[in-house]
């Protein structure tokens, strides 16, 4: 295999017990004997208040409390591990790269390279190298979101493309592609708990992925499918006040982003549209200069000051498209994630909401809380700790990486009309509104710069 590794990477067999995986987790089976012993109901879920009017309690004289929960510390200080972990302290580096084109009969595609190194356990070997193209990783995230499905999934690259506007075979949109599947592989890798999935050991090390992908559904997948549709038809009545804040806030972001991503998009098709008139005007000064002996210098100044000018727009232009687009829809599709990953929490809910109403009708005394209706409590419970947990690492990328994009294009736009006012001034032209957003852009630097990043 081209790109390969010295020694072909074998398909990695059970490699013993995992640190993380020896944590116990509510969703770590349906069997009622694997659960082990029952526990006693948390008083930390928030009921809606049209169930707390009802002053619910089990059947055996036990009160449902209704007040509003404490964070599940436990579950969340067993997930919440250190998210800024310095280079030395890492055992896991993912890398794509090496895209190549393979044309088939039926088909033509690209495959990327993707290397591991690892000084992990649960690996057999210190690096791997193979071939995966974007169905392969398409399957890992699906996979991902089946076995886990109370954390959020990185987003993969949008993989619709319309023919005749966007050649999926380009230079520039595959390396664009690339750079998106690598932050998505380093997202996951960054992961406490994600980075250890069994589906993702694979996707790093199995030679033949194929042979795994025809395999039947296995545990962990089906308890990913267990989340959906256990409502019964039972709709949730509230959310608790702090996931109602995300969803709103999610909401907004979502919209206020949109928007700005279309906006943007905009404005790059108006300025290449410009830069098609701008590359045939400049040319026209060069012809006039010909025809004018006293005229032939200046006019050939103004004439190489266009060129120019459209060299650096062509460039701002590029640097907008494949650097401030791409992250701007990777948000936007990272919100949805979120979304998807909030409506599973809230079907868990209406669940152990539904479970808890229908023992409050029945009259007959139980010594105990049914078994059924703690393991909902712990799915919620999960959930909640998860979700919150998954909420805070995200908001700590996205303050990062839009610090980061917002400081490029600061720098991107500064360099543009630094040529700009440079191109004019050589050819005795002042051009004061390019000096004015000159200094529009070079007075943001200190915003972005002094605010300490909040950790």
């Amino acid at each position: 295999m081209s790109g390969g590794a010295a020694s072909a990477p074998k398909p990695l067999p059970s490699s013993g017990p995992k640190s993380l995986r020896e944590m116990p987790h509510p969703l770590a089976t349906s069997s009622s004997e694997e659960m082990g012993p029952a526990l006693t109901p948390s008083p930390d879920l928030l009921l809606p208040r049209s169930i707390a009017d009802k002053d619910l309690s089990l059947p055996n004289g036990t009160p449902v409390d209704t007040s509003s929960p404490a964070s599940s510390s436990s579950l969340l200080n067993r997930l919440q591990l250190d998210d800024d972990l310095d280079v030395e302290t890492r055992d896991l580096f993912v890398t794509v790269d090496d895209p190549k084109k393979h044309v088939c009969t039926m088909e033509t595609y690209i495959t990327y390279r993707v290397t591991t190194k690892t000084t992990r356990a649960e690996f057999d070997l210190p690096e791997y190298s193979v071939r995966r193209r974007y169905q392969d990783f398409d399957w890992l995230r699906n996979k991902l979101e089946e076995s886990q499905p109370t954390h959020l999934i990185p987003p993969l690259p949008e993989k619709f493309v319309v023919k005749g506007v966007v050649d999926r075979f380009s230079e520039e949109f595959v390396e664009t592609r690339r750079k998106a599947l690598d932050k998505f592989l380093k997202r996951i890798t960054d992961h406490p708990v994600l980075s250890f999935n069994e589906h993702f050991n694979v996707f790093l090390t199995a030679k033949d992925l194929n042979a795994y992908k025809k395999q039947g559904m296995a545990l962990l997948s089906k308890m990913g499918e267990s989340v959906k549709y256990v409502t019964g038809g039972y709709k949730l009545r509230s959310r608790p006040l702090e996931f109602a804040a995300i969803g709103d806030y999610l909401d907004t972001f979502s919209l206020k982003l949109g928007t700005i991503d279309r906006i943007a998009q905009r404005i790059i098709k108006e300025q290449l549209e410009y830069l098609v008139e701008l590359r045939e005007y400049g040319p026209v000064y060069s012809t006039w200069g010909g025809l004018e002996v006293e005229l032939s210098e200046p006019l050939e100044g103004v004439s190489a000051c266009i060129g120019n000018c459209c060299t650096a727009l062509e460039e701002l232009s590029e640097d907008m498209t494949e650097d401030f687009l791409p992250v701007l829809r990777e948000y936007i599709l990272y919100a949805e994630s979120m979304k998807n990953v909030l409506k599973k929490r809230d079907q868990v809910q209406a669940e152990y909401e539904a479970k808890l109403e229908a023992i409050a009708l029945k009259r007959e005394d139980r010594p105990k809380v049914p078994t059924d209706v703690e393991k909902c409590q712990d799915r919620v419970e999960c959930f909640n700790a998860d979700l919150k947990a998954d909420m805070e690492r995200w908001q700590n990328n996205k303050r990062q990486d839009f610090r980061q994009l917002l400081m490029g294009m600061a720098d991107k736009n500064i360099q543009y009309y630094e040529k700009v006012v440079c191109l004019a001034e050589s050819c005795g032209i002042l051009q004061f509104r390019k000096i004015q957003c000159l200094t529009a852009w070079e007075s943001i630097i200190p915003l972005l710069q002094d605010k300490p990043e909040t950790k």
